[in-house]
């Protein structure tokens, strides 16, 4: 089984995938993670961080590269990733998550000891630098989820009752 969670910084993806890699014991790749490991070392924030991967396009291109590499040829595997749904082409199940700005800000003010205006304006910004490189290096627009099976308000489920959704869509793949 191969499932990928994507959605916009703070929507909950990180959250959900890990859910779901423990429920069904699947191993779990998050190119969040990667990217944000990649800037710790680099010495810098996410948004500095991606400032840094609109000027060198190898950033993204080795992360998503990896994980596609990986998503497609790993059975039994949670792919998160904002690229991921458009990465693994052969997803047994696409979710894109969604949640208001005012909610995801507060999620990241939380998660990196931030104000919710700073949140924002710093979730803003990582946004557009992600659209700006993804529609630079791949043609993919952030906001075409049509290659998405599912479309879930994590502002409106907790990640127990978005799991429960997501299982029930898995129940059904392949009938």
């Amino acid at each position: 089984m191969r499932i990928t969670v994507s959605g916009l910084p703070g929507s909950g993806t990180t959250s959900l995938a890990r859910y779901l890699a423990q429920e069904h014991g699947l191993s779990l790749i998050s190119a969040g993670e990667v990217f944000r490991q990649l800037a710790r070392e680099h010495g810098m924030d996410i948004a500095a961080f991606g400032t840094y991967a609109e000027n060198d396009p190898s950033v993204d291109r080795m992360i998503d590269a990896r994980q596609k590499e990986i998503g497609e040829g790993t059975d039994d595997v949670v792919v998160e990733g904002r690229l991921s749904g458009w990465m693994i082409g052969n997803a047994d199940l696409k979710v894109w998550l969604i949640a208001s700005l005012s909610c995801r800000a507060r999620r990241i003010a939380g998660r990196d000891q931030l104000d919710e205006e700073a949140a924002s304006a710093l979730t803003l910004a990582r946004q557009r630098s992600e659209a700006t490189r993804y529609r630079r290096y791949y043609d993919i627009d952030i906001n075409d989820i049509s290659p998405y099976d599912m479309v879930l308000s994590s502002e409106k489920w907790s990640v127990v009752e978005l799991g429960a959704i997501v299982d029930a869509a898995l129940s059904l793949v392949g009938k």
